[in-house]
């Protein structure tokens, strides 16, 4: 009897989301992160004669795109959510540096090793560039800040823990903004491709429409749609029995809501999202209904990481990587060990913090679903040499990050608490 691919799905769809709900109590505290599962159940499922359609990211762009967009948004409202530091110039000192020195010098160093080691022309190397900017902390989600909660003594766990934990706080809003300010170096690329190398053609409009104009609007955007869903979401008390039953919801529907709204705008619904979820966690920080909204955003958060990783993993198992050269493999891995550590310790440079802090910061720069989707938006909008040689690379980058990073990540922060007092 033929087997139907649809119920094949959902069958592996079960076993997936049980995942989600299982696994944390098998794999706590262990050097070990939930998305390896995932991949691996992916690779060995589309491994098997089941007659499921292979996932190739190529093949099905679109479909590729939305999936990881909306695992995107899922994941920045989740981010912004527990994050219980106030935005400002000196409290988010670890922030800004990763975002104005870190984040270029990767995005460089990455762009220069794929024009000069993988040999690809400028504007795919621009665009291998601009898909490792994204770091995704919920691929192990040891190094992220904990989730809001009161403490025994009235504080919030996040509040109490985010003063001393700079690594995970670090980490946390670095991937919250850099995830959105990929987009700019992704539109870089597809003006490259649209309108040839030389700046003179692309500048200008690159940087007052897609620099300025996109992220003028998307600040305002998540100020403007964080100001409104906290009023509602806080000053509208769920008393009925309705009403009870669909608590949290306002953080899935806040999260569609300003992305949507913000991209209508002209602006970047990315860093509308996530200025929207810093909004609301600061507007009644101490509310016990935080913890509820980010219960919520994380279950959705976590759902749509699962489903992708099943599908990375079956791109694996389907050829993902067969137009991988060794070349290839080589600046995958020196994306990962040497030009993000290298870039973050360069842009922790005079941070008053301990070196095994640094070091840690440094080296988790994570790669996973932000690069997905900012390399399926590029490929559909231009025609890029070698587009599967450059999802190859990709994925090798994130594999690797998925693995070494999910292992390290529980010892990493266990030898940051014993070496470093207060963290």
């Amino acid at each position: 009897m033929a087997l139907e691919p649809y119920v094949v799905g959902l069958t592996v769809s079960g076993i997936a989301v049980l995942g989600v709900t299982l696994l944390p109590r098998l794999v706590s505290g262990r050097p070990i992160s939930l998305p390896i599962f995932y991949v691996g159940l992916g690779v060995v499922v589309f491994s098997l004669p089941l007659g499921l359609p292979s996932p190739d990211p190529l093949e099905h762009g679109t479909v590729a795109e939305k999936l990881t967009e909306l695992g995107v948004i899922l994941a920045l409202m989740s981010a912004g959510l527990k994050l219980d530091r106030v935005p400002g110039v000196a409290s988010w000192t670890s922030t800004w540096r990763l975002l104005a020195v870190t984040m270029p010098i990767s995005i460089l160093g990455a762009a220069l090793l794929g024009w000069g080691v993988a040999g690809f022309v400028v504007p795919a190397a621009a665009l291998l560039g601009a898909v490792i900017a994204p770091t995704d902390p919920v691929l192990a989600s040891e190094v992220q800040v904990e989730e809001p909660g009161e403490g025994e003594e009235g504080i919030a766990i996040d509040e109490k823990e985010g003063k001393a934990d700079e690594v995970r706080f670090a980490l946390t809003s670095e991937a919250g903004l850099n995830d959105s300010l990929a987009f700019p170096f992704t539109y870089l690329a597809i003006s490259m491709v649209a309108l040839g190398v030389a700046p003179e053609n692309w500048l200008e409009t690159w940087l007052t429409e897609y620099v300025l104009y996109k992220i003028g609007v998307g600040l305002v955007g998540g100020v403007a749609a964080g100001v409104l869903l906290a009023r509602l979401i806080f000053q509208l008390s769920a008393e009925t029995k309705l009403a009870q039953s669909v608590r949290g919801l306002e953080a899935l529907g806040g999260t569609l809501f300003a992305y949507g709204a913000t991209e209508i705008a002209g602006g970047y619904g990315f860093l509308a999202v996530f200025v929207a979820a810093l909004w609301i966690r600061n507007y009644e920080k101490r509310h016990e209904y935080n913890a509820t909204l980010h219960d919520v955003a994380e279950k959705g958060e976590q759902l749509l990481m699962t489903l992708i990783m099943v599908l990375f993993g079956g791109a694996i198992a389907t050829g993902l990587f067969d137009p991988l050269t060794v070349r290839d493999a080589a600046v995958a891995a020196t994306i990962v060990f040497v030009v993000r550590p290298a870039a973050g310790l360069v842009g922790l440079i005079g941070f008053a913090r301990a070196w095994t802090e640094k070091a840690v910061i440094s080296f988790f720069g994570i790669r996973g679903i932000g690069s997905f989707y900012y390399l399926s938006y590029g490929v559909n909008q231009a025609a890029f040499p070698a587009a599967d040689r450059i999802w190859a690379l990709v994925g090798c980058v994130v594999l690797v990050s998925v693995v070494v990073h999910g292992v390290a990540a529980t010892p990493a922060v266990d030898t940051v608490k014993e070496r470093v007092p207060g963290a």
